[in-house]
């Protein structure tokens, strides 16, 4: 390991040759850095993102990127780069892609919600071609396109480093998610991936098959994020069948969705022969009490592996949550549910509520706290749930380890 230099003095010098005026913003985080005992040792991300203060800070714009990087060029204990929700454009990202290439020890970044474009995603993409040390990338919330999403997509065949993707809100196509799928067949490294919300104009969920068939080949994803994508029974169906002969998924986000009772029969189904999946987040879709059932009868008898299971916002009512209870104190592995958002009656509020006070469930594995007025009981909110932090996360860290609130928490995949 190399002597440390002091980042904020290389900095502030970088600033004056380049004649480019100081971001405080930057200047304090790297003061920061300088300051930890452990930076030789264990490496530090910088945490630069654009939100999460108290008082607003000045956002990294593409210029400050140029200096900080070359600041970075001789700090290899510098691991990690979180510069999210700032204002880098396509400018931005070619400073990044070059860094990328001559870099080996950055191992996380993040640029989600910035303003990177198609451009931007080529270059960046192209840079991790060679690059291999980078494990997690994330670009979620830029515009990168479906042209965009195909540089990800061909870089992923060639990439044999990367481990977790996030390209969720990104605006990918149809035939973007298709090469995906296609290159997931071949990569062998990618553990987790997110592909959320993207614009698809057909109906009739093409790229949930070719997802399906991507499944009974690859035996290296962990995590698999489907939402928005508008699936219904019949892609439902379809990912069932494929997981059958899967045994390495075992986080799969199928949340805001079309899916109603007919296709979490399929999952049901599912459940009492698979015991790999271990997070099933069904948010926000209308599996309502019949569906509830469906899961109740595999997690009573069947299933022991599931540990996490979101159902919030499927317009359950009390007849289906007092059975996923009951179905609770039968199964001991399922130790995270979520239900907000669905249709409480006493009887729900007061099995929850025995649930918290035994112990059987802890105050950080639900998204409801019971509460008392007038001797009658009721549930409250509680800010829990599987994607807590998939866009905002405190800048200490703060979640619990197994809470199942950020990605992977039940399962790692890596140190990021």
């Amino acid at each position: 390991m190399s002597v440390l230099p002091d980042l904020h003095l290389h900095y502030v010098q970088a600033c004056q040759n380049l004649s480019q005026p100081e971001n405080p913003f930057i200047a304090r985080v790297l003061q920061e850095a300088d300051k930890n005992d452990e930076i030789s040792t264990k490496g530090i991300t910088l945490k630069l993102a654009g939100n999460n203060h108290l008082v607003p800070v000045p956002r990294v714009t593409d210029d400050d990127l140029g200096v900080l990087v070359s600041v970075l060029g001789q700090a290899a204990y510098i691991t990690g780069l979180d510069l999210a929700y700032n204002v880098l454009t396509d400018a931005g990202a070619e400073t990044m892609a070059t860094f990328l290439q001559e870099n080996s020890t950055l191992r996380y970044l993040n640029l989600m919600f910035n303003d990177i474009g198609t451009s931007g995603a080529e270059l960046i993409a192209g840079a991790l071609h060679s690059n291999q040390t980078l494990v997690h990338l994330r670009m979620t919330g830029n515009k990168i396109g479906n042209q965009g999403g195909m540089f990800f997509a061909s870089m992923l065949k060639i990439n044999s480093t990367l481990e977790k993707l996030d390209l969720g809100d990104c605006d990918l196509g149809l035939q973007c998610l298709i090469a995906m799928a296609i290159a997931l067949t071949q990569n062998k490294s990618l553990k987790a991936i997110n592909l959320n919300r993207p614009l698809l104009s057909s109906q009739e969920e093409e790229t949930t098959v070719h997802i399906a068939r991507m499944l009974r080949n690859n035996s290296s994803l962990v995590e698999l994020h489907l939402g928005k994508h508008g699936m219904k029974n019949f892609g439902v169906e379809r990912l069932c069948e494929a997981l059958y002969e899967n045994s390495s998924l075992r986080y799969l986000d199928l949340s805001c969705n079309n899916i109603t009772c007919d296709g979490v029969k399929f999952l049901g189904e599912l459940l009492k022969k698979n015991q790999t999946l271990q997070i099933l987040d069904l948010n926000a879709n209308r599996i309502e009490d019949v569906g509830a059932m469906y899961l109740c009868e595999a997690l009573t008898t069947w299933n022991r592996g599931l540990q996490a299971l979101s159902i919030v916002s499927n317009n359950i009512t009390g007849k289906g949550l007092l059975a996923l209870s009951q179905a609770i104190q039968c199964n001991i592995r399922l130790s995270h549910i979520y239900i907000w958002g669905n249709k409480f009656d006493r009887n729900t509020c007061m099995a929850f509520s025995e649930l918290l006070q035994t112990g059987r469930l802890g105050p950080g594995c639900t998204d409801v706290a019971p509460y008392e007025v007038d001797g009658e009981l009721f549930l409250a909110e509680l800010s829990h749930g599987l994607g807590k932090h998939r866009y905002w996360a405190p800048r200490c860290h703060t979640v619990a380890p197994g809470a199942a609130n950020a990605s992977l928490e039940i399962v790692p995949v890596s140190e990021y």
